[in-house]
């Protein structure tokens, strides 16, 4: 999300700060946001709950700090060396240019033609990861690890007045960069539910602090665009869009019920209640509905034989996840785009192949064993389009949907209880080795060929074992 020109508080401030709030706002004086006194306003400021960690471009400063030659440099972080994938980590000096996650590389040298490029080195960025969550507790908990490169904090006690929730969220940013390395900058922010706290973290960007206490927030998130909020992408804004919802007035001034009709969820009433910023637990709704894994294939595994033992693969390591996070599949997804002949008119994909799409779906009895799945995944196979046309996949995308955690599966009926829990424990066993051992140690024969062409990717949601 881009950093808002406009930060609520200024990320710099210290405790010995004489302003608590900026009275220039956005280069206009806004009357209420003068210019207070620490000792006057402290105990009249409602506290905060929330602090939220990002790490700036991750993979990318990763790469800079084990190398010092990359400092300085514009780097891009690819998947595999290749002009027609992307970049899933730019740096801040490749962003100058305008090199983002997910530019195509040819398009990222031309914007950049000084640009380094990485190829991923997923687990070093794991190892990292694993570094800095032990350095943020050496400060506060974690209460939870959302991503690879993201992590909230519940304050406590003596943590949730204002300046206390500063000072601390300074010295997270510092504890970072001397124990993990000057090269792994933050972003922190602070405000009463975990939302807003995202929200503040990506309001000054990179290295900045931002806090968004109560008393500020309507002002501070009226600065901001419909796009500038976590769960808005293009789709959503669209859809806002065409019901008349254009900026942050508009959707601060629906109400509740109004805000519920407006996704057609219960999550545009969560949204109503955080924008004002309402905490509230969210952990007995609060897991994924889905999971997937894909892959670019290069030039020579583009072979209907090849793609399919990628398929394989990628399940094999959806279905681990699965069971890591004690969670059960309703429903299976493929998805497998083919590529054309170089002069072919038409379609062209993200990777600038071009290309032809297809996916299927099909509705499971809750499950999370690989003999289902695979099952599923071989019905799914059979019934995609064949011909010459269809002989050269480039990209295949598997995907777990209709998640549901081992507190709400019910047992199959057609399953007796004890059969169901015999089949666990030993896929308890089986990702046991394979986390020990590698992922290939127990898995089906047929994904073997793409052990090494489909390597394990990083989700950003998620942060893999080192397998």
């Amino acid at each position: 999300m881009a950093a808002s020109p406009n930060p609520a508080v200024n990320p710099m401030m210290r405790p010995d700060s004489r302003e608590l709030y900026p009275s220039n706002w956005g280069g206009e004086t806004t009357p209420k946001l003068q210019e207070r006194s620490l000792l006057g306003d402290q105990a009249q400021i409602p506290g905060l709950n929330w602090l939220f960690v990002d790490l700036n471009s991750y993979f990318a400063s990763v790469e800079q700090e084990v190398r010092p030659d990359l400092r300085g440099r514009p780097v891009g972080v690819v998947p595999m060396m290749a002009d027609t994938t992307v970049c899933i980590a730019a740096s801040y000096e490749a962003k100058e240019y305008g090199v983002r996650t997910g530019t195509i590389v040819a398009d990222a040298k031309r914007m950049c033609p000084d640009l380094v490029l990485v190829e991923a080195r997923h687990e070093l960025y794991v190892d990292y990861h694993h570094r800095i969550v032990e350095t943020v507790e050496s400060c506060l908990p974690v209460t939870a690890v959302l991503s690879i490169d993201e992590m909230a904090c519940r304050l406590m006690g003596r943590e949730r007045p204002l300046l206390a929730a500063i000072e601390l969220g300074h010295r997270v940013k510092t504890a970072i960069r001397e124990k993990v390395g000057p090269m792994l900058r933050s972003s922190v922010g602070i405000a009463t539910n975990r939302y807003l706290a995202k929200v503040a973290s990506d309001m000054e960007k990179p290295d900045g602090l931002v806090a968004l206490p109560l008393d500020i927030l309507p002002e501070a998130l009226r600065q901001l665009s419909l796009r500038d909020l976590p769960g808005i992408g293009i789709r959503t804004e669209k859809r806002l869009n065409e019901k008349g919802i254009r900026t942050m007035d508009e959707l601060l001034a629906l109400d509740c019920e109004k805000a519920g009709e407006l996704w057609g969820s219960v999550w545009g009433e969560r949204l109503w209640h955080w924008l004002r910023g309402q905490d509230f637990d969210m952990t007995e709704t609060e897991h994924l509905k889905s999971l997937s894994h894909q892959h670019v294939l290069a030039p020579e595994m583009r072979t209907p034989e090849k793609a399919w033992a990628v398929a394989h693969k990628l399940l094999h390591k959806a279905a681990m996840r699965l069971r890591a996070g004690g969670l059960w599949a309703s429903s299976i997804g493929l998805a497998i785009g083919f590529a054309g002949p170089k002069g072919e008119r038409g379609p062209v994909s993200t990777y600038g192949v071009p290309t032809k799409g297809w996916k299927s779906e099909l509705k499971l009895s809750e499950c999370q064993d690989n003999s289902t799945l695979i099952a599923a995944l071989t019905r799914l196979w059979a019934s995609k389009p064949a011909g010459e046309q269809f002989d050269h996949p480039y990209f295949i995308g598997v995907h777990l949907d209709g998640l549901v955690p081992d507190r709400l599966h019910s047992l199959n009926l057609f399953d007796g209880t004890e059969d169901e829990q015999s089949r666990t424990r030993l896929l308890a066993v089986m990702d046991q080795l394979n986390n020990k051992y590698g992922m290939s140690t127990l898995a089906p024969a047929t994904m073997l060929t793409a052990y090494k062409a489909a390597p394990t990717r990083i989700a950003f949601h998620s942060i893999p074992d080192l397998f």
